[in-house]
């Protein structure tokens, strides 16, 4: 099970999504704790924000004072509603807010239930309660919790498992926005690539491209970025939209600062040439693009190949789940270019491999992985606080990809994100 923890300062905000569910039916209240009750059971919002104004009202100074954890057990696990009450009962209690009111909401609004905790994390006096450590608290908790009540653990198992920790987009589904913004406002925390070819590439296996454009406005010259979702063969559908909706990270500017910023890391190490010597071992040990691409999967690495309407291929980029890496096969090597691929597979000519680090073919399995010093693994985190935030959001992801994504919910929280207090004219 896995629990995401959030905090706003829009109370009345987080509980109207909620109860929008209910009104479309793809929700419903299953629990209530030290709240005002009704005479029929039934809550607006409004009714619900009647037991919480004494605390809001007693606040001091806390300002994000709005508690919203949601608690998402593992696909398998078949979660009755009165195990679902008693696990935000404990929840609650072993985290510190057991004394807090909270309503306890279940949706069924994707692949699989889950249940959403409001309350609000400052108690009747105004003081807030402490969060110290509270990520790590809850991850201890949300173990115990499932030894407890005998659900699927989300374990490091789990992590390599999926490995792609990003669902791809479904046009078909609607919500695209929403879709391709849980995509690629992540990936390049998370990826280091080296060219706006190198990003399409890791973007096409979430179905997604890009495009630069370039216009003027008031007599200056523009540059920015156009997002297209992509069908599964590969070709643009619906609308384009413009990077400024998903944020900074998106635009072109921000992407060229973190292609030079991997070039730099990326230089002279060791890992690109580990990579290219296991590409090449593979290339020499398989006779067909199929073939190549099955057997570099088996360690974690997704090829996209690039060819015109007459079938040559005029580009290959490697995509490395392990390191979090992504190469154009000529920035590996010149044994890797495109063109010896083509030449292998639509003419049959093999090329010659130079490349003395090259493994023998018998030496190639299954188990043959990267060094561990580039291996960057999300449980490597927890020792440190600089990425506790970001281990415990990529945490959300590890469920395996049958789960179903709640896109319309990380839309509403980075909306809620965004609405900063603003500050007083001086």
């Amino acid at each position: 099970m896995i629990a995401k923890i959030g905090r706003s300062n829009n109370l009345f905000g987080v509980l109207s999504y909620n109860n929008t569910k209910i009104q479309q039916e793809k929700g419903e209240i299953i629990l209530t704790s030290k709240m005002v009750e009704t005479l029929n059971g039934q809550y607006s919002v409004p009714q619900l924000m009647k037991s919480f104004e004494p605390y809001l009202i007693a606040n001091q100074k806390t300002e994000k004072h709005t508690l919203h954890i949601s608690l998402n057990p593992d696909p398998r696990d078949h979660v009755s509603d009165q195990k679902y009450k008693e696990i935000a009962e404990q929840y609650m209690r072993e985290m510190g807010y057991g004394e807090q009111p909270f309503v306890v909401f279940k949706h069924t609004d994707i692949d699989r239930s889950h249940i959403h905790i409001v309350s609000v994390c400052v108690d009747e006096n105004g003081k807030k309660i402490s969060d110290q450590f509270e990520k790590v608290r809850s991850m201890k908790i949300c173990r115990e919790l499932e030894k407890e009540f005998g659900l699927q653990p989300a374990t490091e198992k789990q992590s390599h498992q999926n490995m792609k920790t990003f669902r791809a987009v479904d046009y078909k589904k609607g919500n695209v926005k929403s879709q391709i913004s849980s995509v690629i406002r992540h990936l390049s925390e998370y990826y280091q690539f080296q060219t706006f070819g190198e990003y399409n590439a890791l973007l096409s296996l979430y179905n997604i491209t890009t495009e630069q454009i370039e216009g003027e406005l008031h007599g200056k010259l523009k540059k920015g970025l156009l997002y297209f979702p992509l069908s599964d063969d590969g070709k643009k559908t619906g609308h384009a939209l413009k990077a400024s909706l998903f944020g900074k990270t998106a635009g072109l500017e921000s992407l060229q600062l973190h292609f030079e910023k991997c070039k730099l890391s990326l230089k002279n190490k060791p890992l690109q040439k580990d990579l290219k010597s296991l590409i090449l071992t593979t290339f020499q040990s398989t006779d067909n693009e199929s073939d190549f691409k099955r057997q570099l999967a088996q360690h974690h690495i997704d090829t996209v190949i690039r060819k015109n309407e007459k079938g040559r291929i005029y580009g290959v980029t490697f995509i490395d789940h392990h390191s979090k890496t992504v190469w154009n096969g000529s920035n590996l090597g010149k044994e890797l270019a495109a063109n010896h691929f083509n030449d292998y597979w639509n003419s049959n000519i093999k090329p010659e491999i130079k490349d003395p680090r090259v493994l023998s073919p018998k030496s190639l399995s299954n188990d043959t992985h990267l060094p561990v010093e580039e291996t960057y693994h999300l449980f490597d985190f927890l020792s440190t606080d600089k990425h506790e935030d970001a281990l415990i959001e990529a945490l959300g992801n590890l469920i395996p990809e049958a789960q179903g994504e709640d896109y319309e919910e990380l839309d509403f929280l980075n909306q809620l994100k965004k609405k900063k207090k603003k500050r007083p004219n001086r």
